[in-house]
Order: structure tokens, then C-alpha cells, then sequence
């Protein structure tokens, strides 16, 4: 072998491990950067949900720990019997159907608005609408009390007393005023998706006599329909008790699942741990069951523009 062969193998040899080391040094960097979620995610869910999984199959009581003992799947077949149990399920599921698309809904059009070029002021304006949302879900509360208490909020003082009118709702309608008041986080994702779009696209359909509502529902709705699929994963998983776009300082007594309600009063009312742990992983599959359908409709409807992509080829 000539000792130019030899040269060009070693060249060779040295520039195939340059790429592997810097693969090596990135991927650790990467790992270093992720290590406290994992770590979080560790410690804060995986544990405690495995442990939960452990305790729903006893009787753990709180307050007599001494006198546990592995009871089997009795916590989940006394679920079955609980009418209080199916009736927060139910009512966490009618929650769900009931403010999610609402606040969808009202997340679209605000975005729509603001995408519009002839809005002014929109980055002030912006503000202002994301603003409620990062207040304390519990002042939001004694906001909203003291406006529609019946024959003494200010909303009847001021208002419909002297107009002879109708007292009004009360905290029923709170539930509706959160819905309005958290659509800053939706918005803000519909926004920017909508942004992302390209404009010769509405040019071209302006140009072939498309109006604003055929543009919105051809153009718009299907090219943000991933950020319409996020919003509605999140807000499932929030609906539930689970996490949300973003925390309002809503304490563990003052949720608006009715499921994580009763599992807060089994657990801290009546200290009956076991089957609190029970009624969480029934929440549990509950939710990851509906969000399964939910991304098996998102083939039908949901525009990924990877898969279509691959499929134009």
C-alpha cells in the first residue's frame, strides 16, 4: 500500500468520527436541557401516578394507615355503584362539551379580528384581551360575585333595578365568565397560526370572486386546523383537571371538574385515599380515552402538511 492510500484512509477514518462526536456532544447537550423535566416529570407525575396505581388497589384510609390492606379491584367495582362518582364523571364530561367549544369559538373570532391589516392598535388591543387571563381565577371570582349577586350586586343596583328588570343569574353564570375570561391562551395560538399563513393564498382566492366567509372556512380553518387540534387536546385534559394553557392560581378547593372535586373530597374529607386513587386513574382513563378518539377524528379533518407532502409524492 502507498503511503498516499494510507494518508487518504486516515482522512477518511478522521472525518467519519468528527460527525459521530459532534452527534455524541449534541445529543448529551440536548439531554442536559431536558433533564429537569425529566426530572420533574419523574418525580412530580411518574411516581405518583404509579403509586396511586398501588394504593387504589387497597383500602388506605388516611387517618388509621396502620389498618390497610390489599382489597383487589373492590375500590373499582364500588366506582360502578357510586352515584355521586358518575355524576361528577358525567358533569366533568358536560363541562367539557360545554365551555371548550365555546371558548373555541370565541379563541377564532377574536383571531380572526386581529389577523384583519385594517385593525388598529393591535398590539395594545392584543394585550388587553390576554390580560384576563393571567389574573387569579379567585379574584376573577369575587369580581364576578360582587357584580351579579342577586338584589345586591352592582350589576342589580345599577342596573336592573332601576330598569324594573329581572335579577340577575348569579354564580350560575361564573362557569360562562372563566370561559370568556381564559380564551387569551387559545387566541394567542389561533393568532399566530392564522399569521403563519400565506397571503398569496388569499390573493388567489380574492382573485377567483372568493368573499370573506369562503376564504375563512376554505383557507383558514383547514391550515390552522392543528392549532384548533392542540387547543382542543389541552383544554380536554384541562376540563378534567389536568393541565391547562395557563394557571390562574386555582387551588385544590376551588376547581371546576366536578370529578376533581368529589376525588378532592374523598381524599381530604372523607381521608379515604385508596379509593380517591381509584377515582383518579377512572379520571384518568376517561380522559386518554376521549383524547384518543379525539386524534382519531383529526385524520378527517386535521390538515398536516408533512403527510401532504408525502402524499403529493
Amino acid at each position: 500500500m502507498s503511503p498516499s492510500e494510507s494518508g487518504r484512509k486516515e482522512n477518511r477514518s478522521d472525518s467519519d468520527k468528527r460527525p459521530l462526536s459532534l452527534a455524541r456532544y449534541e445529543a448529551r447537550v440536548g439531554f442536559f436541557f431536558i433533564l429537569p423535566w425529566l426530572l420533574g416529570f419523574v418525580l412530580l407525575k411518574l411516581i405518583p401516578l404509579l403509586t396511586a396505581l398501588g394504593f387504589s388497589f387497597t383500602n388506605f384510609n388516611m387517618l388509621e394507615p396502620e389498618k390497610v390492606r390489599f382489597v383487589g379491584l373492590a375500590n373499582y367495582v364500588y366506582f360502578w355503584g357510586d352515584e355521586m362518582a358518575g355524576a361528577s364523571l358525567f358533569g366533568s364530561i358536560g363541562y367539557f362539551l360545554l365551555t371548550v367549544p365555546l371558548e373555541l369559538v370565541i379563541a377564532l373570532a377574536l383571531a380572526a379580528v386581529f389577523s384583519s391589516e385594517r385593525l388598529r392598535a393591535r398590539s395594545l388591543l392584543r394585550t388587553l384581551v390576554f390580560m384576563p387571563s393571567i389574573l387569579s381565577a379567585i379574584a376573577i371570582f369575587f369580581i364576578w360575585s360582587g357584580l351579579t349577586t342577586p338584589n345586591s350586586g352592582w350589576l342589580d343596583r345599577l342596573i336592573l333595578k332601576p330598569l324594573n328588570l329581572p335579577s340577575s343569574v348569579g354564580m350560575g353564570s361564573f362557569l360562562l365568565m372563566i370561559t370568556l375570561w381564559s380564551v387569551g391562551p387559545g387566541f394567542l395560538i389561533l393568532l399566530g397560526a392564522m399569521q403563519g399563513i400565506n397571503k398569496e393564498l388569499y390573493e388567489a382566492a380574492r382573485v377567483d370572486g372568493a368573499g370573506p366567509l369562503t376564504r375563512f372556512f376554505s383557507i383558514t380553518i383547514p391550515l390552522i386546523s392543528p392549532a384548533i387540534f392542540f387547543t382542543l387536546v389541552v383544554n380536554l385534559t384541562g376540563a378534567f383537571g389536568g393541565s391547562v394553557l395557563l394557571d390562574r392560581g386555582v387551588t385544590f378547593r376551588q376547581v371546576f371538574s366536578p370529578m376533581e372535586n368529589y376525588i378532592n373530597y374523598t381524599m381530604f374529607s372523607l381521608s379515604r385515599l385508596g379509593y380517591a386513587s381509584a377515582l383518579t386513574w377512572v379520571m384518568f382513563l376517561a380522559t386518554m380515552t376521549l383524547t384518543v378518539l379525539l386524534f382519531q377524528s383529526a385524520r378527517r379533518w386535521v390538515y398536516f402538511p408533512e403527510e401532504a407532502a408525502c402524499e403529493s409524492l
